[in-house]
């Protein structure tokens, strides 16, 4: 008797969770359509045919359509060009798992060294800022070495993120040495 009953008071609260659920989503996502999005280019450096975001680029509810009518996907990424690119230049060794230039977040797969193929390691690197400074990279190494056939985690050592930081500025001032001698 006692499981109908609270079969019963699932039910009533299902009938109104789920739609009060919902309708709290809507109104939480209409209140985004407001929102400009757009951002500036980095000394105008387009990367990939990425060019300035059209006027008027829609909301969540317009799929992408301005006020015109036309599609307005805004394809500007969110960080700094230069680091963006020195960061896939420089961790283009391993294999990518995601790329979010809008959060500015790169995540590798695990990579073995041929020479150690019972070490394998991973990386991200995120893009803190869209100045090109020494504090607007950071990178973080993940290690795992192979014991009894299983992948166990080990600290890495930090010079490999340090060293991976310090190539990526370094890319990223060739990169925006090269942009400002093409103008």
């Amino acid at each position: 008797m006692q499981f109908r009953a609270w079969r019963a008071e699932l039910r009533i609260i299902q009938r109104i969770a789920v739609p009060a659920s919902l309708a709290l989503s809507v109104l939480s996502l209409s209140a985004c359509s407001g929102v400009k999005t757009s951002a500036p280019t980095v000394d105008n450096y387009e990367m990939g045919g990425m060019g300035p975001p059209s006027e008027g680029s829609g909301s969540l509810f317009t799929l992408g359509k301005g006020a015109s009518g036309t599609t307005g996907v805004n394809t500007n990424i969110q960080v700094n060009a230069f680091l963006w690119r020195a960061s896939l230049d420089t961790l283009s060794f391993m294999p990518l798992a995601s790329a979010d230039p809008f959060g500015g977040v790169i995540i590798t797969d695990w990579y073995s060294p041929p020479s150690e193929p019972d070490t394998r390691f991973k990386a991200t690197a995120y893009i803190l800022s869209k100045v090109l400074t020494a504090d607007a990279i950071q990178v973080s190494v993940f290690e795992q070495v192979k014991q009894n056939g299983q992948w166990m985690d080990t600290p890495a050592d930090p010079s490999l993120a340090s060293g991976l930081e310090d190539r990526i500025l370094a890319r990223a001032a060739d990169l925006q040495a090269a942009a400002k001698n093409t103008k």
